[in-house]
C-alpha cells in the first residue's frame, strides 16, 4: 500500500474543480484509492464522495492506495493535486444555458458549478428541460454558452439566432457532433467543445450485454417467468466461445470490445479506416477488408465515426454477404445502418441476434417517456417486433462514472474557453 499526506492550503478548500479532476485520475487505475479528511472516508473515484468530505483549508488529507498499479497510481495523484489543488486564476462568470436537461444530469453539473472565484469553474448553469430547436433558441439570449446533447437541433437557422443572442459557446456533452452545423458556427465565429470520450468501456460493455440478452432472448425469458411461464421454447441461443468477431471501428471502444470478445475466447477481426497496426502486433485482432469481415464474422459490433465512408456501411449489399446466423450489435451511429434494408433482411428470416442502441429514426423516441403514447414511428414498430431484436434508448453511455466524466470534461472545457486555455482534442472544426 502506498500513502500520501496533503495539508489543503487553498482558502477555499478542496473545492468542486480539484475533486473532480482527482476522480478523474482515480478511475484510471486498477488500485483501489481512498480520501481521508476529518475522520470520513471517500472513494476517490467518485467526485460526489470526495466534495462530501467539505476539506477545507488547513485539514489533511490522506491518500491512500492499494493494488497491482499503485506506484503508477501514486504518483498520476501526486502530480493532480500538485497542479491543481492550489490553482487560482481570475475569470469572468461563464453564463451557460443548458438544454435537455434531465434529473441526471445535475447530480454532477450542480456540484461542480457550486463554487464561484478563483480556481473554480466559475460558471452559473440555467437548466432547461426542452431540447435546443428553432423553437426554444431564444431561450438562449442573454447567455454566453449553450450545452446540448445529441438530440438537440445546432443547424444554420439555430446557430445563426444563437449569434444574435450572444452565445459565443457551443459545449457538446457528448463526443458525436453530426447535430452540429459547423459551417454555420465557424461563419459566426463560435466555438465548438465536445466530450472526445468518457467511458469506452461502459459502451462496449453495452454492446456485449444486449447483443447476448438478443442472443440468448433473455428480454423474452424474463416476460415468460413473469407470466409463470417456466418452458424454455424461443430461448435458443449460440455460443460466442470459438465463434469470429468482426469489429468495425477499432478507436478506443472499439478496442475495449475486441478485447470483450477475446474474453470469450472469440477470434476477433477489424476494419478501420485508419488501421492501429500496435493492436496486430499485440495479437488483439486480425486486420481485412470489409467485405471480408462481413463474411466470416459471427458477430459484427458497430463502433465507427458518421461519415461519407461509413454512412450505411450495413446495407443490403453487405448484408448479403454475411452469414444468415450473424449477431449484429450497433452502439455507435443510427445512421451506420440501412435501416430499411436490415428490416427487409429481418423479415427473410436473416440474423440470430440484433442489438441496437443506436438506429435510424430514433431522434422522436431518445430520452423520452411515450409510455402513454402510441409509437406512430414505423421504424421503431417494425423493429419491436422482432423476437431476436433488442432495442435500448441511447444509453450505452450511462453509467456512472461516464457521467462524472462527461460533466468534468464539460466544464473544464467551458472553463478553457473562458479564460483563454488551449482546447486540446476537444475542439470541433468545420
Amino acid at each position: 500500500m502506498k500513502e500520501m499526506v496533503y495539508q489543503v492550503t487553498n482558502p477555499m478548500g478542496v473545492h468542486a474543480r480539484p475533486c473532480a479532476l482527482l476522480a478523474q485520475c482515480c478511475v484510471n487505475f486498477k488500485s483501489i484509492i481512498t480520501v481521508t479528511a476529518g475522520g470520513k472516508t471517500a472513494d476517490g473515484r467518485n467526485v460526489l464522495d470526495l466534495l462530501a468530505l467539505k476539506a477545507g483549508t488547513k485539514d489533511t488529507l490522506v491518500i491512500q492506495v492499494n493494488g497491482e498499479d499503485e506506484d503508477q497510481a501514486i504518483a498520476a495523484v501526486r502530480e493532480v493535486i500538485d497542479r491543481e489543488f492550489d490553482e487560482k486564476r481570475a475569470a469572468a462568470l461563464l453564463k451557460i444555458a443548458f438544454f435537455g436537461t434531465k434529473d441526471y444530469d445535475r447530480i454532477f453539473f450542480s456540484e461542480l458549478t457550486k463554487d464561484k472565484g478563483e480556481g473554480t469553474y466559475n460558471s452559473d448553469i440555467r437548466y432547461f428541460t426542452s431540447n435546443l430547436g428553432p423553437e426554444t433558441v431564444n431561450l438562449a439570449d442573454g447567455f454566453d454558452a449553450v450545452c446540448v446533447f445529441v438530440n438537440d437541433n445546432v443547424s444554420r437557422p439555430v446557430v445563426e439566432r444563437l449569434k444574435e443572442c450572444g452565445v459565443r459557446l457551443i459545449l457538446l456533452r457528448c463526443a458525436g457532433f453530426n447535430n452540429v452545423d459547423l459551417e454555420a458556427a465557424r461563419d459566426c465565429g463560435m466555438t465548438v467543445l465536445r466530450v472526445p470520450a468518457y467511458s469506452p468501456y461502459a459502451v462496449a460493455e453495452h454492446a456485449m450485454a444486449i447483443v447476448q440478452e438478443a442472443n440468448r432472448r433473455l428480454h423474452k425469458a424474463y416476460n415468460k417467468v413473469k407470466d409463470n411461464n417456466f418452458a424454455l421454447s424461443g430461448l435458443l441461443g449460440v455460443d460466442l466461445h470459438n465463434k469470429v468477431a468482426g469489429i468495425v471501428g477499432t478507436g478506443k471502444i472499439g478496442v475495449c470490445m475486441a478485447r470483450i470478445c477475446k474474453g470469450y475466447g472469440m477470434t476477433v477481426l477489424g476494419w478501420d479506416a485508419y488501421p492501429n497496426e500496435e493492436l496486430e502486433k499485440e495479437g488483439l485482432l486480425t486486420y481485412v477488408e470489409k467485405e471480408e469481415l462481413f463474411s466470416r464474422s459471427d458477430l459484427i459490433s458497430l463502433h465507427a465515426p458518421l461519415f461519407p465512408g461509413t454512412h450505411h456501411i450495413v446495407n443490403a449489399e453487405s448484408i448479403e454477404q454475411m452469414k444468415d446466423t450473424v449477431m449484429l450489435v450497433n452502439t455507435a451511429r443510427g445512421m451506420l445502418v440501412d435501416t430499411e434494408a436490415l428490416i427487409a433482411a429481418l423479415k427473410r428470416g436473416k440474423f440470430q441476434a440484433v442489438a441496437l442502441d443506436v438506429y435510424e429514426g430514433e431522434d422522436e423516441n431518445v430520452y423520452t417517456d411515450r409510455s402513454d403514447k402510441i409509437i406512430t414511428d414505423d421504424i421503431t414498430a417494425r423493429l419491436l417486433m422482432f423476437p431476436q431484436v433488442v432495442v435500448t434508448s441511447h444509453q450505452a453511455f450511462f453509467t456512472r462514472e461516464a457521467m462524472q466524466a462527461i460533466a468534468v470534461v464539460t466544464m473544464e472545457n467551458a472553463r478553457n474557453f473562458n479564460e483563454g486555455n488551449a482546447f486540446g482534442g476537444a475542439e470541433v472544426k468545420a
